[in-house]
C-alpha cells in the first residue's frame, strides 16, 4: 500500500507468531515510524503500557494488559512484544512508557524492515517465536512463504466454477480459516484459564472458538478438511474445563467471556465423537453433565436450576434484556441436553443416555398448541404475549419487551430450532403440509436487501438462530424446495460487493454456510448426518488427509437447472436426501443430476 501523505510504501506479511513490516521512503525527510504499545481496536483500553528500546534503535521490546470487547470479561490479556529492526536509527524519542517514535533519517529509496515477535506467556517467548519462526530470513522469504501456506489450505477443496463463484467460494473458505487462534508458543508454552503457564502435549493449544456460533456449521467443516484443527478445538475444550472449572461457550484468550447462551460446546464434542475423534470422553461426559447440573461459573447455563424445576425456563422468573431469552435458552438447553444423551449412548453410558434424552424433550414445553409457535412460558404454566414478527433489536431500540424471551431475533426466526428434533418439531404443526406451508412464508418474507440494517422477522441467513431452515423442508418431504431456496440463498445474500455478507460472519459461520452449500452438502449440527442440497459448483474436490478425495460433480448444473433429479454416491443411487459421515469419511464420488423443474 503506497501512502501518498507519507510518501511511503507500506508492506507487510506475516508467519504465526511474528509480523512483519516494510517501508520504503520516496522523500530525503527524516522517516519516523511510531510504535504505540497502548494502542487497542474499536472502544477497548489497555493498561501498563510498558516500551523501551535499545540504544541503537534496533530492538524494541513491549508489554501490555489488553481490555478488549471480550478479554475486559476476564480481567483482561497480557501481551508482549519483542522486535528488530534491520536499520540503524538517527534518534528515537519516548512518549513516557507507552509509545516510542524511531527516526532513521535519510532513507529514501533504501527499505527498513521491522520484524516482531508477539506472545501471550512472556517476553522471552516473544523473542523466541520470531527466532523460531524467523530466523534469518528475509521479507520476501517470508510473504512467499506464508503466501504457500495460504495456498496449501485453500487448496484442500478445489472447485470449477465460474469466476464470480469462486470469489466468494474462497473468501468464505479463508473466513472458515481465521480463527480458532493458535495460542501456542515455538515451546509448546500456553496460559491456560487458571492463568498458569502450561505447556501442551501433542496438540495445539486454541482459543477464541465463537461456539455458539461455529458449532453449526464450521466444525463440521474442520471434520472433514481440516481434522487437525479439529482436535486441537477438543482437546483445547477439556483443557479449558480442567483450568477453568467447566467447558466454555465463547472462550478468548485465557478466559471465559460468557457470551451467549446454551452448552455449544456439547454439540461439538458429540459430533466429534461422531465422526471419529479420539479423546478422553468419560471426562468429556463429566463436563458436559456439570455444566447442565450446576450453575457456579458465567460459562454454565444461567437459570438451570429453573430448567430443572419447571421443565423450561419462565419466562417471568428470569431477568429482563438479554439476559432473559427464555424460550431461546429452553430451546437450547434441549438440544445441549440431546448432545449429552446421543454421547453417553455412543461410549456405552445408557442410563445417562436415556435420562438426558428426556431433558432434551423439554423444548416442547414452550411450544404452544394454540398459536404453534415457541413462546414463553410463565411459571404458572400461562403464556406470554406472542408477537411474531418483533424481534430482540426492535425491544433495544424501541424498549418494548415483546421479544426478550428470544435471543437475536424473532417468534418466527426462533420457530424451527428444535435442531434436536427435528421431525418431532415438525409433528407440533400439526402436519408435514402445513410446517411446509409456514416455512414457505417464512423463506418468502426474507428482507428484500442483502446486509439490511432492519433485517426483518423472515428468514435470516446473516443469523445462526436459523441458518439451517432452507434445509427443513428434506425432512418435510420437500427436498424440492430446499434446492430452490438454498439456490436463491447462494444467489441474493453473499456477493463480491461491499455488502457481500448478510450478517456478522462470527467466526466463519456464514462463510462456512456458503462453502457447504455451494458443494451440495450441509450439516445436521452435533450429528454425523448432511442433509443433500443444491449445488452452485460444476464440481469440487474436498482433500479429506491421507490421501483421501470426496469429489462433488453436478451436471448440467446452472442458474437455471437448480432442482436436483438424483444424486449417486460411488455410482448408487441415493433414496435419501440425508447422507451419513460414515458414507463420506473415505471420499468417493457424488454426483448430482440436475434439471430445471420441479418434481
Amino acid at each position: 500500500m503506497y501512502l501518498p501523505t507519507e510518501s511511503v510504501l507500506a508492506e507487510m506479511t506475516a508467519t504465526e507468531h511474528t509480523g512483519w513490516q516494510r517501508y520504503t521512503f520516496d522523500t530525503s525527510r527524516d522517516a519516523k515510524l511510531y510504535i504505540d504499545a497502548a494502542s487497542t481496536l474499536s472502544e477497548g483500553t489497555t493498561e501498563g503500557a510498558n516500551i523501551s528500546v535499545s540504544e541503537d534503535g534496533r530492538t524494541i521490546t513491549a508489554e501490555v494488559t489488553v481490555y478488549g470487547g471480550f478479554s475486559e470479561r476476564f480481567d483482561g490479556l497480557k501481551a508482549y512484544y519483542y522486535a528488530e529492526t534491520d536499520t540503524a536509527i538517527k534518534s528515537f524519542e519516548m512518549n513516557g512508557t507507552e509509545g516510542v517514535c524511531l527516526n532513521f533519517g535519510n532513507v529514501k529509496g533504501k527499505p527498513v524492515e521491522i520484524k516482531a515477535g508477539i506472545s501471550f506467556v512472556s517476553l522471552e517467548n516473544a523473542k523466541g517465536n520470531l527466532a523460531a519462526e524467523a530466523g534469518d530470513a528475509d521479507f520476501d522469504s517470508v510473504r512467499k512463504s506464508a503466501d504457500e501456506k495460504w495456498n496449501a489450505e485453500l487448496s484442500k477443496i478445489k472447485i470449477t466454477a465460474n469466476e464470480e463463484i469462486k470469489t466468494n467460494f474462497y473468501t468464505s473458505l479463508y473466513h472458515t480459516m481465521i480463527m480458532p487462534t493458535n495460542f501456542t508458543d515455538y515451546n509448546g508454552e500456553y496460559v491456560g484459564f487458571d492463568k498458569q503457564t502450561h505447556t501442551a502435549d501433542g496438540y495445539t493449544y486454541r482459543t477464541d472458538m465463537s461456539l455458539w456460533d461455529t458449532s453449526r456449521n464450521v466444525n463440521a467443516l474442520y471434520c472433514l478438511i481440516e481434522r487437525e484443527v479439529q482436535n486441537d478445538c477438543v482437546q483445547s475444550l477439556l483443557d479449558m474445563a480442567d483450568k477453568g472449572g467447566v467447558l466454555p461457550r465463547w472462550p478468548m484468550g485465557e478466559g471465559y467471556t460468557g457470551s451467549m447462551l446454551g452448552c455449544p460446546a456439547n454439540m461439538v464434542l458429540t459430533e466429534s465423537l461422531l465422526k471419529g475423534f479420539d479423546f478422553d470422553t468419560e471426562k468429556a461426559l463429566d463436563y458436559m453433565i456439570k455444566s447442565a447440573t450446576t450453575f457456579d461459573n458465567k460459562e454454565n447455563r444461567e437459570y438451570s436450576e429453573l430448567y430443572d424445576e419447571y421443565g423450561y425456563v419462565p419466562d417471568d422468573l428470569v431477568r429482563d434484556g438479554y439476559r432473559g431469552t427464555s424460550v431461546s435458552r429452553t430451546v437450547e438447553y434441549s438440544w445441549a441436553d440431546a448432545a449429552i444423551s446421543a454421547f453417553a449412548a455412543e461410549i456405552g453410558r445408557n442410563d445417562v443416555a436415556d435420562e438426558y434424552y428426556e431433558r432434551s424433550m423439554r423444548y416442547k414445553n414452550v411450544w404452544n398448541p394454540d398459536t404453534k409457535y415457541f413462546q414463553a412460558r410463565n411459571s404458572d404454566g400461562g403464556w406470554g404475549v406472542l408477537k411474531p414478527n418483533m424481534t430482540a433489536f426492535y425491544d433495544e431500540v424501541l424498549g418494548f419487551k415483546f421479544s426478550k424471551a428470544y435471543c437475536e431475533g424473532s417468534a418466527r426466526q426462533w420457530r424451527w430450532s428444535a435442531m434436536n428434533d427435528i421431525d418431532g418439531m415438525i409433528e407440533l404443526f400439526g402436519s408435514k403440509e402445513y410446517f411446509v406451508s409456514e416455512l414457505e412464508d417464512f423463506m418468502k418474507d426474507a428482507s428484500l436487501n442483502r446486509a439490511a440494517i432492519n433485517p426483518g422477522a423472515g428468514y435470516w441467513v446473516g443469523n445462526q438462530h436459523d441458518i439451517h431452515t432452507p434445509y427443513l423442508f428434506i425432512n418435510a418431504d420437500r427436498p424440492d424446495l430446499t434446492q430452490k431456496w438454498v439456490r436463491w440463498t447462494l444467489d441474493n445474500r453473499f456477493s463480491t460487493d461491499i455488502n457481500g455478507l448478510d450478517g456478522n460472519d462470527d467466526g466463519g459461520t456464514l462463510s462456512s454456510w456458503y462453502v457447504f452449500s455451494s458443494m451440495g452438502i450441509y450439516p445436521v449440527a452435533g450429528t454425523a448426518q448432511y442433509w443433500i442440497g443444491s449445488p452452485c459448483v460444476d464440481s469440487a474436490e474436498m482433500d479429506l488427509g491421507g490421501g483421501k478425495i470426496l469429489t462433488v460433480r453436478a451436471e448440467n448444473q446452472s442458474a437455471k437447472n437448480i432442482y436436483v433429479d438424483y444424486v449417486t454416491l460411488n455410482g448408487k443411487k441415493l433414496d435419501s436426501f440425508i447422507i451419513n459421515h460414515s458414507d463420506i469419511e473415505n471420499g468417493g464420488e457424488l454426483v448430482f443430476h440436475m434439471k430445471s423443474a420441479r418434481k
